[in-house]
C-alpha cells in the first residue's frame, strides 16, 4: 500500500510539472526583476506610478486602485462570445534580418498581455508577469480613440451640429481663447495651433497640466495656453489637452459623463464581459487623454467594432461615415498623412493612420499600449506592455512591434 502511495504520489507530481510547462512560458520574462516580481509586481502610488520602472507592471493593471476616483462602465449582460483557435498558429515576422516568432517577441519585450484576434476569433492570448485575463490594464493615450468615437455619436445624434463649430460654442467658458476658438475638427486632428509640450519627463506642459486640473479644473487651466504658433488646421501636433477639449464638448451637450454616455451606447452594445472604469477628475470630467482601464480581451473586442466599420451582430454602433474619416487617411490633409503628421504614422481624427493604400489604423499609448486594426482582414493586435521609456516608437519595443504587425 504504501509502494502504491508514492507511486500515486510521484506520478501526481510529473503530472503537476507537465501542466505548469504547457501553462507557463519556459522563459524568464524581460528585466521581471527590475520590473519587481520578487516584490509580487508591486502597485505603486499617485507619487511613482508613472515614470518608476519598479511598479510599473502592478501600477498599469491596477490603476482604479491608486486613482480610486473614476466612473465604471458596466460590462454587458450579455457578452460577445471570442472563441479560440483549435490550435494557436504559428506567427513569424523578419526582424534584424531574422525570422522570429511570438515566443521571440514576448522573450525580447516587456509585454504583459498579447491577444491576436481574426474573424471574431482568437488565434493567439498571452500573459507575461504574472498578469491574466481578468487584469485591467491601462489604455495610456488609447483613451483618446474612444473620446473620438463619442464626437461621432453625439454628431449622429444632433448634439453637435457640425465637426467645424468652435469649441465655445458649446463650452462658452472658453470663448475668446485660442483653444476654445478652434473647430472640433482641428481639435480631434491635433491641430489647433497652440503650443504644448509633451516629452513625458516629469517637467513638460503635459505634467504641469495635469497638476493644475485637479487644482483649478479644466477649463481655467486650458484658457492659460496660448498664443497660437501655427494657424489652426494647419499642421499636426500632438498634445494631450486637445483631447480634454473633447471631453468638455462631449459632457457639455450630453449632460452627463463621457463614461455614462458610452455605457449604453458603445461598452454594453459590443459586448464587453468586464467593467471598464475611467479615472476622473475633481471637476467631474474624466482624464479623457487616458487613465480608461480594460480587460484585455474587452480591448479585443473594442478592436473588432473598429475593424467591422462600427457594427457588431448586424446593428450599427459607431456612425460609419465618420469612422470612416476619423481613420482612413487619404481622407485627411496632406500634412496629416502617413509620412507627413510623422516621419511613419499618419493621423486622423484621434487615430494613427498607417501607411499603404489599404485602410489600418490604430490606437496608441505611451510604453507600448497599442490595438493594429485591418478592416479587410477583420484582424485586431492587442499589447500591453511595461516598456523602459515611454516613446516607444523608435525604440526596440516600437520597431518590433511594427514588425511583427506588418508580419
Amino acid at each position: 500500500m504504501r509502494a502504491a502511495r508514492v507511486h500515486i504520489s510521484y506520478l501526481a507530481h510529473i503530472l503537476y510539472l507537465a501542466f505548469a510547462a504547457l501553462t507557463c512560458p519556459a522563459w524568464a520574462a524581460p528585466d521581471e526583476d527590475v520590473l519587481g516580481k520578487a516584490q509580487g509586481y508591486p502597485i505603486g502610488t499617485r507619487a511613482n506610478w508613472f515614470y518608476d520602472e519598479r511598479v510599473r507592471v502592478g501600477s498599469f493593471s491596477n490603476l482604479d486602485k491608486i486613482l480610486p476616483y473614476y466612473y465604471t462602465l458596466t460590462k454587458s449582460r450579455t457578452p460577445l462570445p471570442l472563441p479560440k483557435a483549435a490550435a494557436e498558429p504559428r506567427i513569424e515576422y523578419r526582424f534584424e534580418q531574422q525570422t522570429r516568432t511570438i515566443d521571440d517577441f514576448l522573450a525580447r519585450q516587456r509585454i504583459t498581455g498579447l491577444l491576436l484576434i481574426k474573424n471574431g476569433e482568437i488565434l493567439i492570448e498571452r500573459y507575461q508577469y504574472d498578469r491574466n485575463a481578468s487584469h485591467r490594464f491601462v489604455s495610456q493615450s488609447m483613451a483618446k480613440s474612444i473620446v473620438s468615437v463619442a464626437i461621432g455619436m453625439a454628431l449622429a445624434e444632433h448634439r453637435i451640429n457640425s465637426l467645424d463649430d468652435t469649441v465655445a460654442k458649446y463650452v462658452p467658458k472658453l470663448a475668446g481663447s485660442p483653444y476654445g476658438e478652434t473647430t472640433i475638427r482641428n481639435i480631434l486632428k491635433m491641430s489647433s495651433g497652440v503650443p504644448f509640450n509633451e516629452v513625458y519627463d516629469g517637467k513638460d506642459d503635459l505634467t504641469r497640466f495635469n497638476i493644475a486640473r485637479l487644482e483649478q479644473g479644466s477649463i481655467a487651466e486650458l484658457r492659460e495656453f496660448g498664443p497660437r504658433e501655427a494657424e489652426q488646421g494647419s499642421r499636426f501636433h500632438y498634445a494631450s489637452a486637445e483631447t480634454v477639449n473633447l471631453v468638455l464638448v462631449l459632457r457639455a451637450v450630453t449632460g452627463t459623463s463621457l463614461s455614462d454616455y458610452l455605457t449604453p451606447r458603445l461598452w454594453q452594445p459590443l459586448g464587453a464581459e468586464a467593467d471598464a472604469t475611467w479615472v476622473k477628475m475633481r471637476d467631474g470630467t474624466e482624464t479623457g487623454s487616458g487613465n480608461f482601464n480594460a480587460t484585455l480581451r474587452d480591448y479585443g473586442r473594442f478592436g473588432m467594432l473598429l475593424a467591422n466599420d462600427g457594427a457588431v451582430g448586424g446593428k450599427q454602433i459607431i456612425p460609419r461615415d465618420y469612422l470612416l474619416e476619423a481613420t482612413d487617411w487619404h481622407r485627411q490633409p496632406e500634412g496629416f498623412a502617413p509620412g507627413k503628421a510623422t516621419p511613419y504614422y499618419g493621423y486622423g481624427y484621434q487615430f494613427w493612420l498607417h501607411p499603404g493604400e489599404k485602410r489600418r489604423f490604430a490606437l496608441l499609448g505611451v510604453y507600448g499600449q497599442s490595438i493594429f486594426v485591418d478592416p479587410e482582414f477583420k484582424l485586431v493586435l492587442v499589447i500591453t506592455a511595461a516598456a523602459k521609456t515611454a516613446s516607444v516608437g523608435k525604440a526596440a519595443l516600437g520597431r518590433e512591434r511594427a514588425a511583427l504587425w506588418r508580419g
